[in-house]
């Protein structure tokens, strides 16, 4: 049996002994990068895998909590998802300080994960990506390569419903110092969320560049296009009680596309790694 009929099968066992065998070597497939939550085709679409997220549920469903221990802290949690162990060989560098990762995530090559910071169960972590401190890859998040994701940085996760594409940061974007990007938003290549940008499925992200307005729909999810450089702006609220009291509402505003000025600002100092 593929371990995607093995994952199938879980839905009609009650044998605890074997579907714990099962959730470990579906657990390595996707440490291994053979399997993702969510997968992108020939024409940039991106997919949710929902037999992956199946079977992480069951994760869950068929664990029962127990007690771990690491130096002089302990945690409880489900016996089928303890936290993984990284060796020198696996090409990881994770800082001292409280940072961990969850069975079931894929770490790259030459990753770099700064404390504390933490990467959920069902996240593909990509080559060469920095996670500074504070930051928080959610379940399922797909992450590319050479992305940095600045200190508080948040990464929404998503396990429910299984059919929902997770959150996409594509290769060599920056997520800047407190930001959050959120609801299976995707942010492509090259893009730029500049500190304290706040991205949900339902905000508009308005582009002064091309003077246009990207909302999520229900075909297609909310996009950052390629290279755009995202800045937190605001606009003002409608009503007669929000022009009296002169509020306005935040409104994630491209302001630029990623020139040569762009990239000397966000370089990562490969010294660091």
């Amino acid at each position: 049996m593929t371990i995607e009929e093995r994952v199938a099968a879980l839905k009609n066992t009650s044998d605890r002994t074997e579907a714990v065998k099962t959730i470990g070597l579906f657990l390595a497939e996707l440490e291994k990068g053979a399997v993702r939550a969510a997968t992108r085709d020939a024409n940039g679409v991106w997919k949710a895998e929902p037999w992956v997220k199946e079977g992480i549920l069951a994760a869950f469903r068929f664990g029962i909590l127990a007690e771990f221990a690491s130096g002089s802290l302990s945690f409880v949690d489900k016996d089928t998802l303890p936290a993984r162990r990284f060796h020198v060989q696996d090409g990881v560098r994770i800082v001292p300080g409280g940072s961990s990762v969850r069975r079931g995530a894929y770490i790259g090559k030459s990753v770099v994960m700064m404390p504390p910071a933490y990467v959920n169960i069902g996240a593909y972590v990509d080559d060469e990506t920095m996670i500074d401190s504070h930051a928080l890859v959610g379940s399922c998040a797909q992450i590319g390569k050479r992305v940095h994701l600045s200190a508080g940085a948040q990464i929404g996760g998503v396990l429910e419903p299984i059919g929902n594409v997770p959150v996409v940061i594509e290769d060599d974007v920056v997520v800047g110092g407190n930001s959050g990007v959120y609801e299976g938003t995707i942010v492509r290549s090259r893009a730029v969320i500049g500190a304290g940008v706040v991205i949900t499925a339902s905000t508009p992200v308005y582009d002064t560049v091309r003077g246009q307005i990207y909302r999520r729909t229900p075909e297609r999810a909310l996009e950052i296009p390629f290279g755009a450089v995202v800045v937190p702006a605001s606009r003002p609220m409608k009503g007669q009680f929000a022009e009296q009291h002169g509020l306005h509402v935040s409104t994630p505003t491209i302001v630029k596309y990623r020139d040569e000025k762009t990239d000397s600002a966000t370089a990562l100092e490969e010294a660091l790694r």
